[in-house]
Order: structure tokens, then sequence, then C-alpha cells
């Protein structure tokens, strides 16, 4: 445990769920997880305990939050839970919180499965069927110029981006056709209590969380998480954004919740200490915003930064996310007028203090 997770209280120490098994976290919410085959190596679902109204009358149930990358591992542990967990009930409707891989990547095969509907953000839901499409903009040949323009000449490199044009297609093979929208004025119910809607920005484009006021339980997602920052990116599809504005700004919607609100995160495990941890999160965008405009004493571009923010060797799944994040944090300082941008007569952007 690192000096800011002894911060934090986590509400079931180091016990957690096996794969293919359940752990209740409190009445009528249950923890499951699934691996990843990435350095980030798991994500936390959630069942609730529903009821749900059809024309043949009251259907008991429950709901999934979140459903894993579309692997056969990710398929065999949720057989398991069907059938050792569920208690003889079916799934009556998949709730996503947004359109990464691990999250929504099996939520087609859910949904068809047990003839259940998806419960998505407009924003999330639409970007998740550009990204499962591989549309022009959301596929690896575009990763590679966007890149380029902020440093990154690596030959190799810039070519393993490039050929990466089915790594969301083959880890979110399809997506439902339709889906009931989760917007933030208005609460879902689910299992006779409701659950108030909050989007969050920066991370993806309407990511949702879902805090139960009779239960004092927040599903963060991925945009509270204890032991890791969540990733802010600049892409292709959207080269100008600001997402480290966007999420900090996000962040100031959880300050009306209560300190001590169980917090289920997609990824760590679940803990009490909400208002510390955005905390530890503003306090670090902090400090690292302080590092990028000292670098920026001279010109610097992306890649430039890469060794600022992160002190890691990293793999090319990891560079895409790293680079983007460095841009983000680049942009930041830009929008705020710390730093100017140029284009350089080799069409890559740098920027310095103004």
């Amino acid at each position: 445990m690192n000096a800011l997770e002894s911060q934090l209280d986590y509400a079931y120490g180091d016990a957690m769920p096996d794969t293919g098994r359940t752990m209740e976290v409190a009445p009528g919410i249950r923890w499951l997880r699934m691996g990843l085959p990435f350095a980030l190596n798991h994500i936390n679902l959630w069942l609730l305990e529903d009821e749900v109204e059809t024309p043949q009358g009251p259907r008991r149930g429950w709901t999934v939050v979140d459903c894993g990358i579309a692997t056969d591992a990710t398929r065999d542990a949720w057989e398991s839970i069907f059938a050792d967990e569920l208690g003889g009930l079916p799934i009556v409707r998949v709730l996503v919180t947004h359109c990464h891989p691990d999250h929504v990547g099996l939520a087609d095969w859910l949904c068809r499965r047990w003839q259940a509907p998806l419960l998505m953000s407009a924003g999330d839901y639409a970007f998740a069927r550009v990204m499962s499409a591989a549309l022009p903009g959301a596929e690896g040949p575009s990763a590679a110029p966007h890149f380029r323009r902020h440093g990154l000449t690596d030959p190799d490199t810039i070519a393993k981006l490039a050929g990466r044009n089915t790594y969301y297609p083959d880890l979110v093979p399809a997506v439902p056709s339709s889906y009931r929208r989760l917007q933030e004025e208005y609460a879902v119910r689910i299992g006779g209590r409701d659950w108030e809607i909050i989007t969050g920005f920066g991370h993806s484009p309407e990511h949702v969380s879902l805090y139960c006021r009779d239960a004092n339980v927040l599903i963060s997602g991925d945009m509270v998480l204890p032991r890791i920052s969540t990733n802010v990116s600049v892409f292709a599809i959207e080269p100008e954004a600001n997402p480290v504005q966007q999420f900090l700004d996000s962040l100031k919607k959880y300050a009306h919740l209560p300190a001590d609100a169980l917090v289920l995160p997609s990824h760590g495990k679940p803990f009490r200490g909400l208002h510390t941890r955005i905390a530890q999160l503003d306090e670090h965008h902090r400090l690292r915003l302080g590092e990028v405009v000292e670098a920026c004493a001279t010109p610097q571009s992306g890649v430039d930064i890469l060794p600022v923010l992160f002190k890691r060797a990293l793999d090319t799944h990891q560079l895409s996310f790293a680079l983007g994040e460095a841009v983000a944090h680049l942009h930041k300082l830009w929008y705020d007028g710390a730093l100017k941008r140029v284009l350089g007569e080799d069409e890559v952007y740098r920027f310095v203090a103004a």
C-alpha cells in the first residue's frame, strides 16, 4: 500500500472474489472480477438485485454493471457466474458505464444471451458503435499521423500503432443495435432503489457513475479509482480536446456525496474516503502540470514530455495512452494560456512557456 492509499479505508481489506465467483459488498450488491490481458490485469463488475416490469408482470433478476472484454476466458467466467451465483434468476438489464472495451466488450453477448436491454449514456453508446465499426478517425491508421504530429518518429512504433486497426473490434466485436439512454437529469431505479446518474468527461465521451443514497454506495466506474489515476488522453478523433480540464471539472460533481460513501471502482478494491481520493487526484494533476510547465521552458513535443510524466518503460499498448495523456496535459496548459503551441517545419507541434 502506498502513502496515498493508506489515507483510504479499504472496506474489505484484501478480500476479493475469485474469478467466476461473487462477493456481497452491500445488501443486494455483489462484486465480481474479470481478468484483462494488460498491465492493468482486472476489471471489477457488479451485480445488482433488480425487478423489472414486463407484459407478463414483475420479473425478478439481476442488473449487470459492465461486462468485461470479449474473450473466451471472460465468457467462461460469466458461465460460472450464471451457473452458480445468480440464485436461479436471470440477467434482466445490462448497464455499461462507458465505451472502453473492458466495460462494453461483452455487452452484445450478454444482451442477446438474456434478451436484456442495454443501458448507456448517448455519448458513450454512439462512440462504442463508431469504434466497434473501426470508422475513420477511430482506428489504428488515424492514430499514426496524430501521434507523429506530437513527435513520434520511430518507424517501428508508428507501424505498430497503424497496424492496430482491429484492436477495439477484436475486444468489442459487436454493440447492441439499440439501447436505453442514461442521462444525468434522471435517476435509474434498480431493485426498488433510485440510483443517481453522475456523468463525467475527459476519460470517455459521457461516462456514467451511479450513486444510491439508500445504500450510500457509489459505483464510480473509471472516474474515481483508489490506486491509479484515470487516463485522460487526446486521440486522433478529437485532436484539439482538453480532457484534463474536463476530468478535473467532473470530479467536482461528487462533492455533494457523503464522505463515508462506499466507493465501488472499476479497478482496485472498494473503499471509503471519496473526498480524500478526489483531493489526491486534484493534487496529482496539479503536480504533473507543474512539471510540464517547468519542462516547457524550452519547446517540448508530446513525446518529449513522456519521461516527465512516466518514469517506466512503456509497451505499444501503454504508449498510446501515455502519449495521449502527455498531449492532454500540454493542451490543458495551452488552453489556460500558460503555454504557446508552435507547428515546426517538421510538422510537429511543440509547446513552450508563454
